[in-house]
């Protein structure tokens, strides 16, 4: 049986994260979403996997290459425009269909029991089954209800509070006989649960809801981002940390050197490769990449920093987002939901205020103030410091 992981997706939500990269790429404790995906794919006997790709592929299909060093086989399904849930999935009817298959997104956070789900649709004789989780905020998704053995009663995407019938949302991981694929027009944009769902189950269709107990988070904004890494350190999702457990709740990654004299508030990480001098302060929920340097004095607290970043002495990062070959230089501080993109500098002193945007390659002056995103212009400039903000 066969796997299709979608990986199609720009991210636009995650920007300026995912301005120069897919989402699927985007770390998760240090490794890339789409990788925790393909290996829970691989625990569960899945290792022969499609992957459907749009928005920047080429990056996707260089990072997993083959799949052989995740002992799997990927092929790659490219769409020229964006083609929907469905209409991805159809562009790879070549691969499929021979047998039944699932289909799972490349950029959420799952541990769902895979095995489990499939006997549910062979037990049911289903034609699709959706995976379901309880969700206590379901307003963001698309609600699914169902009856006592499981059947799909009803669709509703997005609603409102006062439409919310149940705390069921779909999370977009299905198990389908292929004859599922005639129903989908080839080279349109077509949705599986705005389009294709209701009509079958219209028809009377044999459509099952699984209602997972599983941890599964939807990786689509700036606070998820940072809740995944929490939760993958808390323990919360059944995911490998690739790292050392020296202490507990301290993951120090191959080759990593930490200075016996900073100080360590765990959960937290530390990639292969990463230096961390004597009166470093990193508390809960840090994740530093590969190849970090983090400076005398810095103190992070729920910051996550990708790969080739410098932290230089006396900085402050608290709750926020740092792209990879960034340079923070002395004393500046990044505040509560900020996203500094990759290869940035923020010079020293600078201070980005709380849910301001960096996107990539901008340079933010020594002194800076910057209250508001810093989007087209090349440099957040020091005159700015005082005023409302810099423009954006």
């Amino acid at each position: 049986m066969k796997a299709v992981v979608m990986a199609g997706g720009e991210g636009t939500r995650l920007r300026p994260m995912t301005a120069n990269q897919p989402k699927p790429l985007l770390p998760l404790v240090n490794r890339p979403i789409m990788e925790h995906v393909l290996r829970l794919l691989k625990r569960h006997g899945f290792s022969e996997t499609v992957v459907t790709v749009q928005f920047l592929a080429a990056l996707i299909r260089n990072y997993f290459g083959d799949g052989e060093e995740l002992g799997m086989s990927l092929s790659y399904a490219t769409e020229e425009i964006p083609l929907g849930t469905a209409g991805s999935v159809k562009n790879a009817e070549e691969a499929l269909r021979d047998d039944r298959f699932l289909v799972i997104s490349g950029d959420a956070l799952t541990d769902i029991d895979l095995t489990d789900m499939v006997r549910f649709h062979e037990r049911n004789g289903a034609l699709v089954t959706i995976g379901l989780k309880r969700v206590p905020n379901p307003l963001e998704f698309g609600i699914i209800i169902i009856d006592d053995e499981g059947r799909v009663q009803r669709f509703l995407e997005k609603p409102t509070w006062g439409q919310v019938f149940s705390d069921t949302v779909n999370t977009g991981i299905y198990v389908m006989e292929p004859e599922v694929l005639e129903r989908v027009a080839p080279g349109e944009s077509v949705d599986w649960s705005g389009d294709v769902f209701p009509r079958l189950l219209a028809e009377g269709a044999p459509l099952y809801g699984y209602v997972a107990d599983c941890y599964w988070e939807d990786v689509g904004t700036h606070e998820s981002y940072l809740k995944a890494q929490a939760d993958m350190l808390s323990g919360l999702v059944d995911v490998g940390i690739d790292a050392f457990e020296v202490s507990p709740g301290v993951w120090v990654a191959e080759g990593a050197e930490v200075d016996s004299e900073a100080v360590l508030k765990g959960p937290l990480y530390i990639g292969d490769y990463a230096k961390v001098e004597a009166g470093v302060e990193l508390r809960e929920f840090t994740v530093l990449g590969s190849n970090v340097v983090v400076k005398e004095g810095a103190f992070l607290h729920r910051a996550v920093v990708h790969d080739n970043v410098f932290v230089a002495p006396s900085t402050n990062l608290r709750g926020c987002v740092i792209g990879k070959n960034t340079d923070i230089m002395a004393g500046a501080r990044v505040e509560e939901g900020a996203v500094v993109g990759d290869e940035c500098v923020i010079e020293a002193e600078a201070y980005v205020s709380s849910g301001v945007k960096v996107y990539p390659f901008k340079t933010i002056e020594a002194g800076a103030v910057v209250n508001t995103s810093v989007i087209w212009e090349s440099r957040g400039s020091a005159p700015c410091s005082g005023r409302a903000g810099c423009p954006a």
